[in-house]
């Protein structure tokens, strides 16, 4: 019985904290934070990849792309996507690479630019739901609207931001160099859903405009690469039921059927923890044996062994 094997899905809140100013230096502190967390499940001898969101970041990337496009021609969506899997990654190898080394363990860390293959005739695409980007007011969201053709939705009682495809991931396509370095190496992959391309007929890839989800894309890779555990960090403990609401109900464990019943019953909001239990779920069932677990980033640690969070089994 070799070491346990953990996919860790990293939250918004694990890059960036609400109410800190939306700057490369202010997201690097936030990222600190969280490798001191990381560096502590890989010091009790579980072996991990990661998996990050990037929905604000690839919304600012693109944002400056097209602010400065008199000046510089805009980048296409997929670009955008790559450029923040590299400067998230980045920061996430430089911060835990030095937690790793404060705990005197000396581990690799690399990212890697990751594409996922998603069906050009995904009905995600005629429906975008994903946000991107920063928050707006009602009144400058229709104003976007209508001076960029941009799709905006209200975003879970937080503000209005714009909205685009999320495809379901199909294939990861560098899933074999996953591998191939998981035994020595803790990869960043997948980053923000991974990157989403098209398979041609001749055979090669073209980038499409959507973002993955990255809880998706995070229960593909584990399922992809046998993990037991795929964990997906957000910013509760606890998955609740009736959430904000004088009868909530925190859940210390679901079952897929129990899991299915809420999911019918509306408890999880599409676009925050919907994607997150529907990831629990189809990880659960996948295998024998394969359980999630649905926490926050501090309580990371207590959940592996089962001291907090949501598990999630079949």
């Amino acid at each position: 019985m070799g070491a346990t094997k953990v996919v860790i899905a990293l939250g918004g809140n694990a890059l960036q904290e609400a109410g800190t100013p939306a700057t490369a230096e202010a997201q690097f502190e936030v990222v600190k934070k969280t490798a001191g967390y990381i560096a502590e499940i890989s010091e009790k001898g579980y072996e991990v990849a990661i998996a990050h969101g990037n929905g604000p970041q690839v919304g600012r990337i693109l944002l400056a792309s097209e602010t400065a496009s008199s000046v510089t021609p805009a980048m296409p969506f997929d670009v955008c996507g790559a450029m923040s899997q590299g400067y998230i990654g980045y920061h996430i190898q430089q911060a835990l690479k030095h937690e790793l080394a404060k705990k005197g363990k000396d581990i690799p860390v690399v990212t890697l630019v990751t594409q996922v293959v998603v069906d050009k005739n995904d009905p995600g695409f005629k429906n975008p739901t994903k946000p991107i980007g920063p928050f707006y007011s009602e009144e400058e969201a229709k104003k976007i609207a209508a001076e960029k053709g941009y799709i905006m939705k209200e975003d879970a009682g937080r503000g209005w931001r714009r909205v685009v495809a999320s495809p379901v991931p199909v294939k990861i396509v560098e899933l074999d160099s996953v591998k191939r370095l998981w035994d020595s190496t803790i990869v960043v992959t997948v980053g923000g859903g991974g990157i989403p391309v098209i398979e041609k007929e001749d055979g090669s890839l073209e980038g499409v405009a959507a973002v993955i989800d990255k809880d998706l894309a995070a229960e593909r890779l584990a399922e992809d690469v046998d993990a037991d555990v795929l964990m997906i960090l957000t910013e509760v403990e606890k998955v609740s039921i009736n959430y904000k609401k004088p009868n909530q109900q925190d859940l210390a464990s679901m079952s897929v059927e129990e899991a299915y019943k809420l999911i019918e019953e509306g408890h999880f909001a599409p676009g925050s923890m919907l994607p997150k239990v529907m990831a629990a779920v189809n990880f659960a069932k996948s295998k024998p044996g394969k359980k999630a677990i649905i926490t926050s980033l501090y309580n990371a640690v207590d959940a592996l062994e089962g001291k907090a969070g949501t598990v999630v089994t079949m």
